[in-house]
């Protein structure tokens, strides 16, 4: 039986996992001690995890609000999986099965119950409320109780009201991916949340790549991006129902099966095409961003955003979709200026919120239009992309991420000084004849246009009419968007083109400008797409075979495929090559009730897959003992390790101990296990330079032959770097026993 009192067991038992994510541990301490919480974790980072151990290890009932219907769905069977007693309550539910969990409830069958907010309210949820005793309540999804974030619920807004009208409050946990610090204050305000504890883990999302394309085409771009991910899960965002519905057609009509999802279909329709994705029988879905808010689909490679989204927050929510197993995934936005303007036009003419005044009403579509304006700079920045993002969300983090458009190479830094002085010359020809005009107008007269308003204002008599006639409209309204994401120029009222301090200087030839641009014969996209067999790092066969075992399984059970186990899990399996019982509970995300349940149906197929290939058990894991371990096999293989006379890094030196003893499997987790034993033992240290923490060496260091150089990174920017010359390598060889323990 488990003890509920060790933290650590119930984490193991019922989730199969050794160790808590960054964050996670004193969130749950929090909660158990009594006190509220505040988590603002990135997707895929694990939030479920802090409210989830909590309530199996409190007393009573555990309440977790939700507004996604199929989210509620997806966690209580991936919790049932799991062996936990739990239950949802929403629309999806006949009478009959409402009242079932209800009474079920009451007579405490249940540890965790997922609610809708709305039904919080209600006279049979009131009445279950006063029966039980309610330990927790968690609020997923926490941002929507703001008008402020991206999806206001005014529903969130009775969440407070519920809580005092119990007999007693309970402890309370909020949670979200996506929260400016306006929307965290709210959160905190609007539930009235007392002394919570606060954790920010950072919005930051390693594993996934970002990518801006200024598209000329951009079906071609996308059936380019979708063949180069064949076989990979993903996803296509559209901004219109007509988008989706022209996108999944001619990809169809392309031989590449897509499946659609919008408001305009039938619910029997959308919810069959969304069981098509979630099952696994399809691989990509075109959308519109109402698909996926609810979606817990832990293997999709990659996300394209076909329109750019009216905000930050909601492209982000979207993208994270992506990757949540951990695995390497894309994420590209697709740009156009006609997405500014559609957008821009939605937003103006929205009503989403009929019962608020028109006061607050303006202000939420000024605020809108702020946030349009933001996402659109994040299109045309020269920038980092991810650090965009993170300083958006507040995070006060420098970083050269060399996994985005803008810092992978993709582009380079080019001088447009002088076409930056054109357009800004026009602008302020323009004011001196107290005019104000938007991109377009301004592009079409340096373009030399002959149109009409050009005309009517006298436009083709200016100084600056015609000198950009050898550059196309596109060129010249892209140089514009990316002058006032660099504010040398904004946005005054009606969109008009307004200078600032810093258009002055370039003016005044006292500041160059720089813009990335693509390469000139830049490397194709096909080069630098994600090599799905470098991702798996691992026998595809068999790989292969298992998600085959596991689609039965779940089939046979009625569940998706990835709550009887994730990729991430698969893949383990496929470098470990468990043969026995208790080797396969060492997978992670294998608890007890898993283990029981499953283990017996892939330890057999691998064993299975082995017997037919004799040549795969180079490494013989039976050998290894019952763990069969890849702790084990790197121990053992030890020896025959040698050194090299390059200078490796610790991720290098990491990778090149994998291949020299013939293993595909992560590099990250024994590049984690050698750098904690290097900094307990004195040998490097930890120190943290503009909010990062770097390696560095200590008065040991030359015991061990490691050394530190200066290096200059991909943008020519000055850091000092930590390596491992012959010598050093050797010394880590030496040690790896106890390194991971002997």
């Amino acid at each position: 039986m488990t003890d509920f009192s060790d933290k650590y067991s119930v984490l193991r038992d019922f989730f199969g996992h050794r160790a808590f994510r960054e964050g996670q541990e004193p969130v749950i301490d929090a909660l158990l001690s009594g006190r509220d919480a505040l988590a603002v974790m990135p997707t895929g980072a694990g939030k479920s995890m802090c409210y989830q151990i909590p309530a199996l290890m409190l007393d009573g009932i555990t309440v977790v609000v939700s507004p996604l219907i199929s989210l509620m769905k997806d966690q209580v069977n991936a919790l049932i999986q799991s062996g936990v007693r739990a239950a949802y309550l929403n629309s999806s539910l006949t009478p009959a099965q409402y009242e079932a969990a209800i009474a079920n409830a009451s007579r405490g069958m249940y540890k965790m119950i997922y609610v809708a907010p709305e039904r919080l309210c209600t006279a049979s949820f009131r009445n279950l409320a006063r029966q039980v005793k309610i330990s927790m309540v968690a609020v997923d999804e926490a941002h929507c109780v703001s008008q402020w974030g991206q999806d206001f619920r005014p529903h969130y807004l009775r969440i407070h009201e519920f809580l005092e009208q119990l007999p007693y409050r309970p402890t309370v946990g909020a949670f979200t991916a996506t929260a400016t610090d306006q929307v965290r204050q709210d959160i905190v305000r609007l539930l009235a949340l007392r002394d919570p504890f606060c954790v920010t883990t950072g919005f930051d999302r390693a594993n996934l790549y970002f990518g801006v394309v200024h598209a000329k085409d951009k079906y071609t771009e996308t059936k380019a991006i979708v063949r180069e991910n064949e076989g990979s899960c993903g996803i296509i965002y559209c901004a219109t129902r007509k988008a989706v519905e022209e996108v999944s057609e001619k990809l169809t009509a392309d031989g590449i099966p897509c499946t659609r999802y919008h408001a305009g279909l039938s619910p029997e329709e959308r919810k069959q095409n969304q069981d098509d994705f979630i099952y696994d029988r399809v691989n990509l879905i075109a959308a519109t961003n109402a698909f996926g808010m609810g979606i817990d689909k832990s293997n999709v490679s990659f996300v394209i955003h076909y329109n750019m989204p009216k905000n930050i927050e909601n492209y982000y929510q979207e993208a994270g979709r992506a990757g949540r197993d951990g695995n390497d995934a894309k994420c590209i936005l697709l740009y156009s200026g006609r997405d500014m303007q559609t957008n821009r036009f939605l937003i103006e003419n929205s009503n989403e919120n009929p019962d608020l005044d028109d006061e607050t009403l303006e202000k939420i579509r000024e605020r809108d239009l702020y946030k349009l304006r933001r996402m659109s700079d994040y299109c045309n920045t020269s920038g980092c992309l991810r650090q965009f993002i993170l300083d958006y969300f507040g995070e006060k983090r420098k970083c050269s991420c060399e996994n985005c458009s803008n810092c992978s190479g993709e582009t380079e830094l080019t001088d447009i000084t002088i076409e930056a002085q054109k357009i800004l010359s026009c602008v302020y020809r323009l004011h001196q004849r107290n005019l104000r005009f938007g991109a377009v107008v301004v592009s079409g007269i340096l373009k030399g246009s002959g149109s009409q308003r050009v005309k009517q204002f006298g436009l083709d008599t200016l100084s600056t009419f015609g000198i950009m006639k050898d550059e196309t409209n596109t060129k010249i309204r892209t140089i514009i968007r990316f002058l006032e994401a660099e504010g040398y120029l904004t946005e005054g009222e009606h969109s008009t083109l307004m200078l600032t301090r810093k258009s002055a200087e370039v003016l005044m030839q006292k500041n160059t400008v720089m813009m990335r641009l693509p390469k000139k014969g830049r490397t194709k996209r096909s080069e630098t797409a994600i090599n799905k067999e470098q991702i798996l790092g691992f026998d595809k066969t068999l790989f292969e075979r298992l998600r085959k075992l596991r689609a039965r399984l779940a089939g046979d059970a009625g569940l998706p495929a990835y709550t009887v186990f994730n990729d991430a899990s698969l893949r383990e399996m496929c470098v470990m090559m468990p043969l026995t019982q208790s080797a396969f509970a060492e997978i992670p995300g294998v608890g007890k009730v898993k283990q029981e349940r499953y283990g017996r149906y892939f330890t057999t197929e691998i064993q299975k897959y082995l017997r037919e290939h004799p040549e795969k058990k180079n490494f013989k894991p039976e050998a290894l003992g019952e763990s069969g371990s890849l702790t084990d096999i790197i121990k053992n293989g030890a020896e025959s390790l040698q050194g090299t006379d390059s200078e490796l890094s610790l991720t290098q030196l990491s990778d090149d101990i994998l291949t020299q003893l013939g293993i595909s499997a992560d590099k990250k987790p024994l590049k984690e296990a050698i750098q904690s034993w290097l900094i307990n033992e004195n040998y490097l240290t930890e120190k943290i330079e503009n909010g990062q923490k770097k390696l560095a060496a200590t008065i040991l260091s030359e015991e061990a032959g490691i050394v530190e150089r200066e290096k200059l990174s991909s943008i020519n920017r000055a850091y000092t770097a930590v390596l491992f010359p012959k010598t050093a390598q050797e010394f880590v060889f030496e040690n790896l026993g106890e390194i991971l323990g002997s």
